[in-house]
């Protein structure tokens, strides 16, 4: 007769699990630190994306979908992160207070070992990446609905750093207080953007409830956290952070709003093999000349994600381009396209190379 399994055998199988994995983890940590220091003598970057893509798919690959695979990659982007941060442990600058949705983007992009520091405003993440008193920043650049952050395309002209990376975040607005019961809710706070972004929900579920715009969304759990009577519509990360309960997830009247958001620093990293190419251009004042351009990208086969244009301040009717372009300066049909486009512009810049968002970006 066969012996039937008990759940504390399982449970004991599960520790022992749990065991050999915290082992394996604590070695591959120590393999990253070795890794580092080899670089550093070597002077090569730590960051090598198309590393850590080949990672991802090898993973992907043997597991078969076994192991689910958002969950599996989530998982590994943590332990990736973590040990590439035990190199050298980075300081991220982001639009604050926290647990606003900038928060919540360095987290997904650069996981939780990470140290975060809030700006008061996009120009502040900027001026602090560029100073090097923040090895990054993370500022949100569009969003699905309401278009382009105009303050954070200001701010590319204005300071001197390069794009190293893009998160997409979506967007879901929850309403959260201290119990987690609608009926306490006397008053619904937030930033005004989430609130017109909900009015709909709000009109619908909460008609008599008055509604109180603040300066951020973490404000507004800041201040349900300390008063029982006021709901926020705020982030999962927020709820966290303020110890809320949630009250109702995902009140935005229209859904799959998404924020792009970028990761400045000093450098742009290697090629990964999906990549994404930013420039800041200025055209000659001729007719035709942005048709110029598209020729060039046509001829060279380069494939024209964004543009937006941004008016030139102190130069009535002069404006420059921003251009998103799919793949790497170190391609030599991108490289030779913008060799040219050096060549037609009044001004041209190259703003960074990097990542596609739907890399997670870490280092082995």
């Amino acid at each position: 007769m066969v012996k039937e399994i008990t759940i504390p055998e399982v449970r004991s199988r599960i520790d022992e699990i749990d065991s050999n994995i915290l082992e394996l983890l604590k070695e591959r940590i120590d393999c990253a630190l070795t890794i580092g220091r080899l670089k550093d003598e070597s002077s090569k970057a730590k960051w090598d994306p198309l590393r850590e893509r080949q990672i991802y798919e090898r993973l992907l690959k043997e597991n078969n979908e076994k192991f689910p695979e958002d969950a599996l990659r989530s998982i590994y982007h943590e332990i990736i992160t973590t040990c590439r941060l035990s190199q050298k442990k980075a300081e991220v600058a982001y639009l604050g207070p926290a647990a606003t949705f900038s928060h919540l983007a360095g987290v997904k992009y650069f996981g939780h070992s990470a140290k975060y520091k809030p700006m008061e405003s996009i120009d502040e993440v900027f001026r602090e990446v560029e100073k090097e008193r923040t090895r990054y920043g993370v500022v949100p650049v569009e969003n699905s609905i309401e278009g382009a952050v105009f303050s954070t395309l200001d701010s590319l002209l204005k300071y001197n750093v390069k794009i190293c990376g893009e998160v997409q975040l979506p967007i879901v607005h929850n309403l959260v207080c201290q119990s987690g019961n609608i009926e306490d809710i006397k008053t619904v706070a937030s930033h005004s953007q989430p609130l017109a972004q909900c009015r709909e929900w709000l009109k619908k579920n909460l008609p008599d409830i008055p509604t109180l715009p603040v300066f951020s969304t973490s404000t507004a759990a800041q201040m349900a956290a300390k008063d029982p009577s006021i709901g926020a519509i705020a982030s999962s990360l927020a709820i966290k952070t303020y110890q809320l309960q949630e009250v109702v997830k995902g009140i935005e009247d229209y859904k799959g709003n998404t924020t792009r958001f970028l990761v400045i620093g000093n450098r742009s990293p290697s090629r990964s093999g999906f990549d994404k190419t930013s420039l800041l251009l200025g055209l000659m004042d001729r007719p035709g000349a942005l048709n110029e351009v598209l020729t060039v990208l046509s001829a060279k086969s380069i494939n024209l994600a964004k543009i937006e244009s941004r008016p030139i301040k102190g130069k009535q009717w002069k404006y420059l381009f921003f251009i998103d372009l799919l793949g790497h300066i170190e391609e030599p049909n991108i490289e030779a396209g913008c060799n040219i486009l050096k060549q037609i512009c009044s001004y041209y810049e190259w703003l960074g190379s990097y990542p596609l968002s739907d890399s997670l970006s870490a280092d082995a």
